[in-house]
């Protein structure tokens, strides 16, 4: 599994210039706590128009018996996607992108782990490549569950010394492709998240967690050239 948390500090106006947003469906906020379970934001495709919607990360499969298999499902592998039953039906017809400014990752031995902060060179918001899917109780009890997933794929060799998996984040250039509702060309899409996608990041060290266990330290600040100062809670990593 690749990092568990991301970042992302614009909002609608500032997703609209960089992202193909048609509508949105409520307000987007700056959020530098986005991990699986919450509700993050995703670019899907309905209705003939790029709708930006709130949907959970760890994907819920339509015939899943509960929400409870949304947490081994955050991420999905770029190798296997249009095969594993979990995946497959989304991949065809149910794709999104996340926006996002940055992410996190842990770099080193496993008793002296780095925290770094992982950005594009130019510091551009980037799209995370991802699924959707939509879920209701069998009795269809209590609202629709609106869920998604971050696909990764095998480290770059600028990403390889700080884990063996990275998120593939696509090239601006075929957001539209990804997208289109209409294409289910597995094949070609299996292309795009191979020969389309950005390789090269910037990690930033970030101060080591500290506190009890169970707790979160919210003094942490990103050496990341940033002009702001942004404030990051860590989760526990085990």
């Amino acid at each position: 599994m690749m990092s568990g948390k991301f970042a992302g500090y614009r909002n609608l106006k500032g997703l609209e210039a960089f992202f193909p947003i048609d509508n949105a469906a409520g307000e987007a906020t700056p959020n530098l706590d986005m991990a699986p379970a919450r509700e993050i934001l995703a670019i899907i495709q309905a209705a003939g128009e790029n709708r930006l919607e709130k949907f959970h990360w760890g994907l819920v499969p339509f015939g899943a018996k509960d929400i409870s298999i949304g947490n081994k499902l955050i991420n999905a592998r770029a190798e296997t996607i249009a095969q594993k039953p979990s995946f497959r039906d989304a991949f065809k017809s149910r794709r999104c992108l996340i926006p996002a400014d940055g992410f996190f990752e842990w770099h080193g031995e496993k008793s002296n782990k780095q925290p770094v902060f992982i950005t594009l060179p130019d510091r551009k918001p980037f799209a995370f490549a991802g699924l959707w899917e939509t879920w209701r109780n069998k009795d269809g009890a209590g609202a629709l569950y609106k869920s998604c997933t971050i696909i990764t794929t095998r480290a770059s060799r600028s990403f390889s010394a700080i884990h063996h998996r990275m998120p593939v984040i696509l090239k601006p250039q075929v957001y539209g492709k990804w997208l289109d509702k209409k294409n289910h060309n597995t094949v070609e899409l299996a292309g795009l998240l191979q020969n389309e996608i950005i390789s090269e990041f910037v990690s930033h060290p970030l101060p080591p967690r500290t506190g009890a266990t169970g707790h979160t330290d919210p003094s942490r600040t990103a050496a990341a050239g940033n002009a702001r100062q942004m404030t990051f809670v860590w989760p526990e990593r085990r």
